[in-house]
């Protein structure tokens, strides 16, 4: 997705007594919980944990410890990276708050089950010693256990076995007989049936092993009962994979609560899905971008399926060929030239003779005179008799005539390549000292560059050529 048509996902972060502001960098969905990671105009990276659509805890981070949670969630998880507009709708507010530290165990106490509560505290391993959210999520077993809350102590003591597997009091707990009966539940009854009784397992449980269909099946119908976005990123992550018509028609509704047609269009072109079958309304989705003048943004979405578009598209491809910016043109450069296929070719030397000059002009900064040739040879392939490619050919083959260097310095002024030029005007006025008309040339490049003493210098070097060869 082109960076530049979309704007970054801005986020303002109260963090004690001062204010960060950044751009949202990616976000990742683990079940659910959320990481977004955050860059400021310093470089600092801050990372904001979420469960739901709360902000649980965060802060910088100079570095992601291998094994912590945040470091697992952007390896396993569902990540969404900067310009994606989706980020718009994973990110609850532009502005938050950082919970006082000392405060948040409390706060979580009041706020979410003994079970959330725990699951929670395995996400919090980059901002806290693990020896002491271990030994909180402890002090919750023991409070369930001697209150003969059994079901509930299981839970938790597998949210602990996984969080620290090396932890040998958790997996001998876990092992212990007096659990031996919930052991057994959970590995021989259903999903649907354990979902009865602990949702948070399920889910869990199915994302992490969503590779698997029927995983995968079970967690999406668990996510569709909710807001949508997480089910829709559940989608999008093997989307490209299914492309079912009427998949996508279901996820498209989904997809306008939280972008718009025009963001969706250019989500679905990232995922090689043809928005132009797979959505009925996408001609008159492009032609309001090309009334609105938004070109470039309805090239994103048209030129990954050129060679399948029908000929009805050939007008606006017409206009996005006129109006886009050439730098642009030239990013999708050989999608350009496909475009060109697409449009008629009589009675348009003209208007094509400036557009690929500009593309010969900014090639020229950035490469090679024989690079750039080899570049715009595609364009005379099927538009035959461009003049200007006829130039850039001449100027190829001027390269090896050292005896030709002023023609050569012409061409160069004329697509204002003004250094190449000067140096070509200098190769001539060393050959010939005594000639004025490379010296008045380099004193015009000099002019053309802004370097105002360079030209008048060379501009009186001229003024006494000139003089000397009218007295001689």
């Amino acid at each position: 997705m082109d960076k530049k048509e979309i704007l970054p996902t801005e986020i303002s972060i109260k963090d004690k007594k001062h204010t960060v502001n950044g751009d949202v960098i990616r976000t990742v969905v683990f079940a659910h919980s959320k990481v977004i990671e955050v860059s400021t105009a310093d470089h600092e990276s801050y990372y904001l944990i979420f469960y739901k659509h709360s902000l649980i805890f965060g802060g910088k981070l100079d570095h992601v410890e291998v094994g912590t949670f945040i470091n697992k969630a952007f390896q396993e998880g569902i990540l969404i990276e900067s310009p994606n507009p989706i980020l718009r709708g994973l990110i609850p507010e532009v502005t938050v708050t950082i919970p006082n530290k000392s405060n948040l165990f409390s706060h979580l106490q009041l706020h979410y089950s003994p079970q959330e509560m725990v699951y929670i505290l395995t996400t919090l391993d980059s901002f806290f010693e693990k020896e002491q959210l271990i030994k909180t999520i402890d002090k919750v077993y023991f409070h369930l256990r001697r209150n003969g809350k059994f079901m509930k102590s299981f839970q938790i003591i597998q949210l602990l076995a996984e969080f620290a597997p090396t932890l040998k009091s958790a997996q001998e707990r876990l092992a212990s007989h007096e659990f031996s009966s919930y052991q057994h539940y959970y590995h021989s009854s259903s999903l649907p049936a354990i979902l009865t009784k602990d949702p948070l397992y399920v889910e869990l449980h199915c994302f992490k092993n969503r590779t698997n269909p029927d995983f995968r099946i079970v967690l999406e119908e668990i996510l569709s009962k909710q807001d949508g976005i997480d089910v829709l990123l559940l989608w999008l992550e093997n989307a490209e994979k299914l492309k079912e018509t009427k998949s996508i028609e279901r996820y498209t509704s989904i997809a306008l609560r939280f972008v718009t047609m025009e963001e969706w269009m250019l989500i679905l072109a990232e995922l090689n899905i043809n928005p132009f079958q797979a959505l009925p309304d996408s001609k008159s989705n492009i032609k309001k971008m090309l009334l609105a003048g938004k070109y470039e943004k309805a090239a994103l979405c048209l030129l990954s399926f050129i060679d399948d578009l029908p000929a009805t598209y050939d007008a606006g491809l017409l206009e996005i060929w006129e109006h886009s910016d050439p730098k642009f043109a030239i990013a999708h450069f050989d999608q350009f030239i496909k475009l060109l296929q697409h449009l008629p070719h009589e009675e348009k030397t003209k208007q094509y003779e400036h557009k690929v000059f500009q593309f010969a002009e900014i090639l020229l900064k950035e490469h090679d005179l024989k690079s750039v040739h080899e570049k715009l040879i595609p364009i005379q392939k099927v538009i035959p008799g461009l003049d200007v490619i006829r130039k850039i050919s001449e100027m190829v083959e001027l390269l090896e005539n050292p005896d030709r260097m002023m023609e050569l310095g012409d061409y160069y002024a004329e697509f204002k390549q003004f250094d190449q030029a000067i140096e070509c005007f200098f190769w001539e006025m060393e050959l010939q000292p005594q000639d004025p008309s490379p010296v008045r040339k380099i004193s015009k490049m000099y002019q053309s560059k802004g370097m105002v003493q360079e030209a008048a210098a060379y501009q009186k070097v001229f003024t006494q050529l000139k003089g000397s060869q009218e007295t001689g």
